[in-house]
């Protein structure tokens, strides 16, 4: 009880919540490097796995990829890139986009092979091109999954980039190093703390978001089918 009462105290100090280093600068540090991470991660990922999906081709390679990727130490892939690049921010950056494109990869592939094959033959029996029928068709009925997959991919992400600050001085993971080095549990714990809410708050919005996506995903709601429908 005294070492939560200690993160609660140094939670509530003024001088926590002010300056450089202070807590709103951390947090949106730490919000900034999760958000480059994540659409990094999606201009790589999310393509190749539509792609993939729309192909029903290479199940094998992305499940490869997706578990090779969670065998991988983070602190590990952190030190070998922190010793090709030097300190800074590059080497978190790397490692959290090692980390988030396997679950953006699956979610876009699975959710553009789960769109029915039926759906497909009949966007392009009403005359619509393949970009079209991916655009139009396939994608807004791949959405939930493919926002599950950012949801996953956020989550782990938000969590992780606390190492960032192993090897640059951003983020809510210097509140974790420091108290670490200084022995102060209790920064290291309300550290921890504001991680968790972190984390939380994305989860809720990922959450609305994937639930947004889905009304929306229903087949009558495409343009293909709704055209389908008012010309017959």
């Amino acid at each position: 009880m005294n070492l939560f009462a200690d993160a609660l105290a140094w939670l509530a100090d003024p001088n926590h919540w002010q300056g450089p280093g202070g807590i709103p600068v951390r947090i949106g540090q730490h919000l900034l490097l999760t958000a480059l991470a994540l659409v990094i991660a999606s201009i790589i990922a999310l393509p190749a796995g539509a792609l993939l999906g729309r192909t029903r081709s290479g199940g094998a390679v992305i499940g490869a990829i997706a578990g090779s990727a969670r065998a991988l130490s983070t602190i590990g892939v952190l030190t070998l890139v922190g010793l090709w690049l030097g300190i800074g921010i590059g080497p978190p950056l790397v490692a959290l986009l090692i980390l988030a494109v396997p679950s953006l990869l699956a979610g876009a592939y699975s959710g553009v092979q789960s769109v029915p094959g039926e759906i497909t033959a009949a966007s392009r029996a009403i005359g619509m091109s393949g970009a079209q029928v991916m655009w139009r068709v396939e994608l807004p009925l791949a959405l939930p999954v493919i926002v599950g997959g950012a949801r996953a991919a956020a989550l782990q992400v938000v969590a992780t980039a606390t190492l960032a600050a192993y090897t640059a001085d951003v983020g809510l993971g210097r509140y974790l190093f420091t108290g670490l080095k200084t022995q102060d549990y209790g920064q290291m714990l309300a550290g921890s703390i504001l991680v968790i809410l972190l984390a939380i708050i994305l989860e809720l919005a990922f959450a609305a978001l994937q639930r947004l996506a889905a009304r929306h995903a229903s087949p009558h709601s495409t343009p293909a089918l709704s055209s389908r429908r008012t010309s017959s």
